[in-house]
């Protein structure tokens, strides 16, 4: 397989990834693209990142550590969350967030988010302490799953709970969706994207974010979809099957960058 291959391969990986750790599709594309502008430009690197997803991941957070600050949303572009996201970022260094989502959401071990990071194992494991620790001070709110299967509903409800967080409601089709939002509003969502009878989580949350703005975590087994370049895309990305970590994490981020209350 060409260097070319391998990182078209990751390339949905990263980009989830740069999504999650920004809060904005937007500048997590732009790093992603910067990255491989800067493998273009020197052959060193671009030799590099045929050795694997770590190599990649370093390259990116290179890039993005040292640049981070200096990304603003294009003029009218960015929607109310993704403007949150960037002036909050102005503001706080989140590497214990990055650490967090590199051992769970990207499934690195400690030495290899240590490698990515540049910095030693022990430090990498005290960052995702703190960034637990955060997560536990998060503000609580009201959680609509949408979800099909029965045990992974009960899973996600239990996981929810276990963070402090009310369910807003469950759901295993569009309709349904739809009658839990209008008895109740969520402050977050959960949703997976094919449904109980053949309709859409993404046209449920569609009808959702009709309502108003609140945050999503895509939770599926099928991230590819998702993850095209073809369309507005979702900022947080969970891959069935997934660790309680991940989501977990997820909505550590969600919650974080979210400056909007439950839709009214």
């Amino acid at each position: 397989m060409s260097v070319s291959q391998q990182v078209a391969a990751q390339l949905p990986f990263l980009r989830r990834y740069a999504r999650a750790l920004t809060g904005s599709q937007h500048t997590g594309d732009l790093f992603v693209r910067a990255t491989l502008e800067a493998a273009v430009a020197d052959d060193a690197l671009r030799q590099d990142l045929g050795k694997g997803r770590v190599t990649l991941y370093k390259a990116f957070n290179a890039l993005w550590s040292s640049g981070y600050l200096e990304v603003d949303q294009p003029g009218g572009t960015g929607n109310g969350h993704e403007q949150a996201a960037t002036q909050r970022l102005r503001t706080v260094t989140p590497l214990n967030r990055q650490a967090l989502l590199l051992t769970t959401l990207e499934d690195f071990t400690v030495g290899e988010a240590a490698e990515i990071m540049e910095i030693a194992p022990h430090d990498v494991e005290s960052l995702v302490r703190e960034a637990i620790e955060e997560i536990d001070r998060e503000s609580t709110t009201s959680v609509l799953i949408i979800e099909d299967e029965p045990l992974i509903s009960m899973q996600l409800e239990d996981l929810v709970r276990s963070l402090g967080h009310d369910i807003a409601g469950t759901a295993a089709t569009r309709t349904q969706a739809q009658e839990a939002v209008a008895s109740s509003k969520p402050g977050l969502v959960l949703a997976d994207i094919q449904l109980a009878d053949g309709s859409s989580g993404l046209d449920a949350v569609d009808d959702i974010l009709a309502l108003g703005e609140v945050p999503v975590i895509f939770i599926t087994a099928y991230p590819e979809r998702l993850l095209t370049g073809d369309r507005p895309e979702p900022t947080y990305l969970v891959t069935k099957p997934f660790q309680e970590a991940s989501v977990r994490t997820a909505i550590s981020q969600a919650l974080f960058f979210n400056s909007s209350k439950p839709i009214d």
